[in-house]
């Protein structure tokens, strides 16, 4: 590894079980979100928007076509301006990973490098033409991040080379990661981490780099049309760190060298699922648990560095109309041409989805108890599942440091219903105890999944269990508050050493009611608890609802942390709180700790009760901004005429989008925006709702955005394309043939079309996104 202390004294170190920083064990999430797809302009808030949502390190590809489209002619500015953005990660107070390549994927062709040399010569080797061309890029690369390492005191901590590396024969193998690592030390990169991908056979230097892992929960670069069978990322990781077919592009018939650096390398992952691309044969939309419910399984698999790839989703640079990977240059799968969503926790326009309601309560979890977490190893149970099919056995694990222990439990699968797991209670072997969880045998229905604390100390308050998850921790007036959530059909019940007083605060109604036995307390949501040990030590626990917690965020507001609850997307700019919605313009929002003084800002705040399905303990206050009200309106250009049968072929002999002159054969209309669509909002997206094969939006003649159909609404952002909205508007929906051999989930597939094909358009919206900025807190 390169230089761990910065000029600053702080340091990030690894061994090999765990990250180190400032010598404390350190467990962080990385979001992947790229700068060159995204309006620089608006960077700024979409890191912060990422760290509130959780994330502690960004990493990003830097695609060597984005910033060297012709030989010796390097663009680093405007949406290519590298250093800008990680000066503001710094700024967010984001840690960043920069993914240098030569070789990236990133569903770009070629994988990033440039056409003008793939034309010419042989890449990903250490062919002496090609190296000089990548040492080139990488010294470019070396100058625009020069002082923004971590070493310098800069955000920048760590370098993944190369992408899904598994060549092996004359001039590759495990030499050309090794020549590339050196290359980007020469090039001024020293960073206290260098990583490559370690799934499909890759090949790479032991102790010279440590390799990184991932699961996706469906597999859109499969070559079936048909519904996936149980997916490997819901199964616990005990024999392996490498999980199923990530999509490398190419192919390795060893077993490359990720399983024989286990006992030397710490579990660290880069792309766990944040979501899915749309392909073109395989087009799955990705449920918000299908997400939430990797985290349990992988944490309890041991990884120690939650990596999503892509937390951040985008656009390929305008204007550019030959970066996507697709089956005509060679590659062996069709992206859009554009438009890069991922169905990701954020789209490709910033704009939230609901995945983060599940996502960031553990982010939460790991913010607080990840350092307690780290260096837990890993216990799995005596029974496991035959195999990923296997739906019966249950799936836990546990990680323990002896004296204490997380229990990790998921009983889902994507697409799947898990058998209902009747008369369970966990036997927890520690080093002097075995405690058993819960009380009596429960239900764990389908379709659940959770974290559990075994064995926590609690400011000297001992929780021997708890059968509801653990969110935060805040320091309060009152005294240290512990912040959990209840898992949906199993009550929470705490046990706690003998002699702890219970009692409840909140609401006042039950003030100071004892809640008798404290080896078996059932706390219900919206209660705050009183504990006193035996020994004098005070907390207390806010527990929330399941659907309460998927309305948390957990920010630091003006020097201290706050608990905000809200269906909008909270964020922190400049100090103040920041909320946005599409929902109506019209807020509602709950603040722990209440506040001192009464929030301000350029509207009108009334304090209000609680709601019905608001938590009590939070101070609640409803807000309203000016409202806009956005027509938009439509007009056929013409009807669809009749497509071909979709083609066979490609690299996979699967099938391909269609040839341009097909587009010809597209339904087209014009739309028409209302004046000013952006005035007085934070952004105003242009909603599609359409049924068919490929949907494009042109101003004018420039194609500005693209969809592949897979059932969900294509949502376009006003402000991320305003500089092509001054051209009018025309949206193609090229048809879909019933026998089209692509794969879109069974909800979202036509069943009533006309002559054998399909091309509607069911609706055009323009949703305005009102923001609330909050000061005094």
């Amino acid at each position: 590894m390169g230089t761990s202390t910065s000029v600053n004294g702080q340091s990030i170190t690894v061994n090999n079980r765990y990250l180190e920083k400032n010598g404390k064990p350190w467990l962080p999430v990385m979001g992947e979100f790229h700068y060159s797809r995204f309006p620089a302009d608006e960077w700024d808030t979409e890191l912060a928007k990422m760290k509130a949502a959780g994330v502690n390190v960004v990493a990003t590809y830097i695609i060597w076509s984005h910033h060297e489209p012709k030989d010796g002619q390097f663009d680093w500015s405007g949406n290519r301006d590298l250093r800008r953005f990680v000066e503001l990660c710094a700024k967010n107070g984001l840690q960043a990973f920069v993914r240098i390549g030569p070789w990236a994927h990133a569903e770009v062709r070629y994988g990033g490098v440039p056409e003008w040399i793939v034309n010419q010569m042989p890449t990903r080797s250490n062919d002496a033409v090609y190296l000089g061309y990548v040492e080139r890029f990488y010294q470019q690369i070396g100058t625009q991040l020069k002082g923004e390492l971590w070493k310098d005191g800069g955000p920048v901590i760590g370098v993944q080379i190369e992408n899904e590396y598994n060549l092996t024969g004359p001039l590759r193998g495990a030499d050309h990661i090794a020549t590339l690592k050196k290359m980007a030390r020469d090039a001024g990169l020293d960073v206290p981490l260098y990583t490559v991908t370690g799934w499909d056979n890759t090949v790479f230097p032991h102790q010279e780099v440590t390799p990184v892992f991932g699961g996706y929960p469906d597999e859109p670069w499969g070559l079936d049309d048909k519904q996936k069978p149980p997916t490997e990322p819901y199964m616990f990781r005990f024999t392996s760190r490498v999980g199923g077919n990530l999509g490398a592009q190419t192919t390795n018939v060893s077993t490359g060298d990720a399983d024989k650096v286990t006992v030397h390398t710490p579990f660290l992952g880069a792309e766990f699922a944040g979501g899915l691309p749309v392909m073109y044969r395989r087009r799955p939309v990705v449920a918000p648990d299908d997400i939430g419910a990797m985290l349990p399984v992988q944490l309890g698999s041991g990884v120690n560095l939650y990596g999503y790839y892509m937390f951040h989703g985008g656009r390929n640079p305008p204007g550019e109309l030959n970066l996507q990977e697709s089956t005509a240059s060679g590659g062996y799968n069709d992206l859009p041409i554009v438009n890069y969503d991922f169905q990701a926790p954020f789209g490709a326009n910033g704009e939230p989805h609901d995945v983060l309601g599940k996502i960031r309560p553990v982010h939460a979890f790991l913010q607080e108890w990840g350092s307690d977490l780290a260096p837990m190893t890993v216990s799995r149970p005596d029974v496991l599942p035959s195999s990923t099919a296997d739906l019966t056995t249950p799936r836990f694990a546990l990680r323990s440091n002896g004296s204490s222990a997380f229990l990790f439990m998921s009983n889902y699968v994507r697409q799947y219903s898990m058998t209902p797991q009747h008369d369970v209670r966990f036997a927890v072997k520690l080093a002097h105890e075995t405690v058993l969880v819960p009380s009596s045998p429960i239900t764990i229905p389908s379709g659940v999944y959770f974290i559990w604390p075994v064995a926590l100390d609690m400011h000297g308050v001992q929780l021997r269990y708890a059968t509801a998850q653990p969110v935060t921790r805040l320091d309060t007036a009152e005294g240290p508050l512990y912040v959990f959530h209840e898992i949906d059909g199993i009550p929470a019940e705490f046990s706690f050493a003998a002699g702890t007083r219970v009692s409840v605060v909140e609401p006042a109604n039950t003030a100071q009611a004892d809640l008798g036995d404290p080896a078996r307390v059932v706390i219900h949501s919206g209660q705050i608890v009183q504990l006193q040990s035996a020994q004098g030590a005070h907390a207390r626990i806010l527990l929330l609802s399941a659907k309460q917690a998927g309305k948390l965020s957990v920010l630091d507001v003006n020097g201290h942390r706050e608990l905000v609850l809200s269906d909008g997307q909270p964020f922190v700019r400049d100090r103040d709180l920041v909320l946005r919605t599409t929902d109506s313009h019209g807020f509602h929002f709950g603040l722990f700790p209440p506040p001192v003084t009464a929030p301000s800002g350029n509207f009108d705040v009334t304090r209000t009760a609680a709601g019905p399905d608001d938590n009590v303990a939070f101070q609640w206050y409803d807000a309203t901004v000016p409202g806009k009200d956005l027509q938009v309106t439509t007009s056929v250009i013409r009807p669809a005429g009749s497509v071909p049968p979709i083609a066979t072929g490609g690299v996979a002999n699967a099938a391909i989008e269609p040839y341009p002159e097909t587009f010809g054969k597209a339904a087209a209309w014009k739309i028409d925006l209302p004046s000013e669509p952006l005035k007085g909002v934070s952004n105003a997206y242009l909603s599609i709702s359409y049924v068919g094969d490929i949907g494009r939006l042109f101003a004018g003649t420039a194609l500005i955005d693209d969809s592949f159909y897979n059932g969900l609404d294509w949502n376009v952002g006003l402000k991320e394309l305003r500089a092509s909205l001054s051209a009018p508007l025309t949206l193609t929906v090229l048809p879909l043939r019933d026998d089209a051999k692509i794969y879109i989930d069974g909800k979202y597939r036509p069943q009533d079309s006309t002559g054998g094909q399909t091309a509607e358009l069911k609706s055009v919206r323009v949703i305005p996104e009102f923001e609330l900025s909050i000061s005094g807190l």
